[in-house]
């Protein structure tokens, strides 16, 4: 091993509040701070004065591979040189953060490596809102799957995926209408209820409640981030959205009407 060590530190899903106690030790000793672009800039705020924080998050129509090697690259020269390097992650670094291919590439490279876990926006936007992702009785398993690919695979197991009690789609905006689509030809009733959570956890948080018809067949725009819900637990949430003040005081309902508006963009 050489030099000073890497931090792979997930920065939680949003809310600076929701970052782990260590996550901030870490920070507080960095040397180097990268951070991608759904860390709360307020995080950086723990960092020394003299501590280099330097944003690396990837631009839509970015050469995404080229992209991460150089951030790859950058944390070992800078580890190699004795520094303390922060990877500071949107939500978990293992959850379709790429936290994995940095783990594997910084030991190949004799770099020392921590992983500091994060609050996922999977659990964190649909707790926010109301939504247990599990409930007994209701829904004893829940599956999280990413809404957007960079190769253009397919991005589930649709058939597992309508199986689930419970799926939570992340980085989905752009195919909410091609992921209903495909729950339902692949057995999910399309009265099955959704939510798709907008800037969850933020106070600018919206949600809107409808089902997986209403994706397929309105017309929608959310700007992301953004999580969809799928599944009967998101009943509990439409059952409190009425009562949020005894709930939470930064979520705002859209709609709960059959069409789906929203407002927004892509993501």
């Amino acid at each position: 091993m050489e030099g000073g060590t890497v931090y792979l530190v997930g920065a939680g899903p949003g809310d600076p509040e929701l970052v782990t106690l260590k996550a901030v030790r870490c920070l507080q000793r960095a040397d180097v701070v990268l951070y991608d672009r759904l860390v709360s800039p307020l995080l950086l705020t723990y960092a020394p004065p003299e501590a280099v924080c330097e944003y690396v998050g990837k631009e839509h129509g970015e050469d995404s591979y080229a992209r991460q090697s150089a951030i790859i690259d950058r944390m070992i020269v800078e580890a190699r040189s004795g520094k303390t390097v922060v990877r500071l992650k949107g939500g978990d670094p293992f959850v379709f953060g790429r936290g994995g291919e940095e783990l594997l590439a910084l030991v190949q490279a004799g770099i020392r490596v921590e992983v500091v876990p994060g609050v996922s926006a999977a659990i964190a936007a649909p707790a926010s809102v109301g939504i247990p992702i599990t409930f007994r009785g209701v829904a004893r398993a829940f599956g999280v799957f990413t809404g957007h690919t960079e190769s253009g695979e397919e991005v589930a197991d649709w058939q597992l995926a309508a199986r689930m009690p419970t799926a939570v789609f992340l980085m989905s905006v752009q195919r909410l209408r091609c992921i209903a689509r495909s729950l339902v030809q692949n057995g999910r009733h399309p009265e099955t209820p959704v939510a798709v959570v907008q800037n969850g956890t933020l106070p600018e948080q919206q949600v809107y409640w409808g089902t997986l018809r209403d994706l397929m067949e309105g017309e929608h725009s959310f700007e992301p981030p953004a999580t969809l819900v799928v599944g009967e637990v998101v009943r509990i949430g439409q059952y409190v959205a009425p009562l949020s003040h005894l709930v939470t005081a930064t979520s705002r309902t859209l709609t709960a009407e059959v069409s789906v508006s929203a407002r927004g963009g892509s993501g």
